[in-house]
């Protein structure tokens, strides 16, 4: 079941989707408070009336993104349950939002500040399409490689990528 999440308050919303936008725009290294709160018309004392610090930020941003991944990948398997589907929806939203994807996927992760479950419910997706905890772990393993690669376009020109997705997930199906 899909985790609940308290709602934050409407202006802390508004100035976390832009923020998002901003994240995707720019990346997260030029994301600065300073230019949210000019992109959000408040001065950047003020915003910090809505976040804390840029930590804090950094999970409200991770938060929406662990449930859109989670969203998609649930999608996906109550469509089909199989690697190959889940691949598709994993693909995309990496590609759709490569930023996002490299927030929570790259670099040290504090689950502590996490909504509690949001990790694993996000993940569940990947054990219904495998016959164990550890597959799952290993189909995600493969799933961001291939993920990370594509949006860092990091694969040798002439490679066939969409092939590269399909076997993987034929090789998790066997």
């Amino acid at each position: 079941m899909r985790p609940e999440i308290p709602p934050l308050r409407p202006r802390t919303a508004e100035i976390v989707q832009v923020a998002r936008n901003l994240l995707e725009e720019l990346g997260w290294e030029a994301l600065t408070m300073r230019l949210l709160a000019e992109r959000v018309g408040m001065r950047a004392p003020s915003l910090y009336n809505h976040a804390a610090n840029k930590d804090e930020l950094r999970t409200f941003i991770l938060t929406e993104s662990f449930l859109a991944m989670g969203d998609a990948c649930w999608q996906a398997v109550a469509t089909e349950r199989s690697p190959a589907s889940l691949a598709r929806a994993y693909r995309e939203q990496a590609r759709t939002f490569p930023h996002h994807y490299r927030l929570a996927t790259s670099g040290p992760l504090d689950r502590e500040a996490l909504p509690e479950g949001l990790e694993e419910w996000a993940g569940t997706p990947f054990r219904l399409v495998t016959d164990s905890p550890t597959t799952a772990q290993a189909l995600f393993a493969s799933f961001h490689g291939l993920a990370i690669l594509e949006v860092d376009g990091r694969f040798p020109e002439g490679t066939d990528i969409d092939r590269l997705w399909e076997r993987t997930a034929e090789l998790y199906s066997a």
